[in-house]
């Protein structure tokens, strides 16, 4: 066994017990680096030993993180996300769509609103591997005015699960706390839940029909049913 080069573990001054030494950071850390030459205890076991730890952990990161497997294959729900027709089809009844990093997102689920107040008006895609993966920004609803001027990220990952199924997840992160940061995550806890059944929903039965949801609009801005 290597010698141990010399340490004085003895007091130095009356209750300046061996004990009381060890919890000084520096010696211990002296002394760990010592033991960790001569091959009897590493770094990071000695200051576990000794009650001294690296840095705290930071805590987890807030997300809202979502799954569902859709019938189509990865080909087509990649298409669901990054056409008009696509968005159109179970999203929002209108979208302005350009799929390439920075390229729009606009997705419009109040097409009569004005500009600003649509939806996602000025979200933009941030990356894109077909037909793997896709991120965007994203903000709140018109009527959470105060996280509304922030951003938040999405990003979707699309898993074959066989030919004609695919596995979609999705990941949204970047949230803040307090006030109503909290109330736009519960709003999209939800949101997200139901804009993923729609997905489903469009493979299982057909693309949505946004008649109805036209009309309310419609009799909301004061506009007749039968305006087109």
């Amino acid at each position: 066994m290597p010698s141990i080069p010399d340490l004085d573990l003895q007091p130095t001054t009356r209750g300046d017990s061996i004990t009381r030494r060890l919890a000084r950071p520096r010696f211990a850390i002296r002394l760990a680096a010592i033991l960790d030459r001569t091959g009897l205890i590493t770094l990071l076991g000695l200051l576990g030993l000794l009650g001294l730890s690296a840095l705290p952990a930071a805590a987890a990161e807030r997300a809202i993180d979502k799954e569902v497997v859709v019938a189509a294959s990865a080909e087509q729900v990649w298409a669901s996300w990054t056409t008009r027709d696509g968005i159109r089809s179970f999203m929002a009844p209108d979208a302005e769509v350009d799929a390439r990093v920075g390229g729009a997102f606009h997705i419009h689920f109040d097409p009569l609103a004005a500009p600003g107040s649509k939806g996602a008006d000025d979200m933009r895609y941030m990356a894109l591997q077909a037909p793997k993966m896709l991120s965007f920004d994203w903000n709140a609803p018109p009527h959470l005015t105060e996280t509304r001027a922030q951003r938040t990220f999405v990003v979707l990952r699309f898993e074959p699960v066989d030919a004609t199924h695919t596995r979609v997840r999705l990941h949204h992160t970047g949230w803040g706390d307090g006030g109503q940061w909290d109330q736009t995550y519960a709003y999209f806890d939800r949101a997200w839940a139901a804009v993923l059944g729609n997905l489903v929903k469009r493979y299982a039965e057909g693309p949505i029909d946004w008649t109805s949801w036209m009309d309310e609009l419609r009799k909301m801005h004061g506009q007749s049913p039968a305006a087109k």
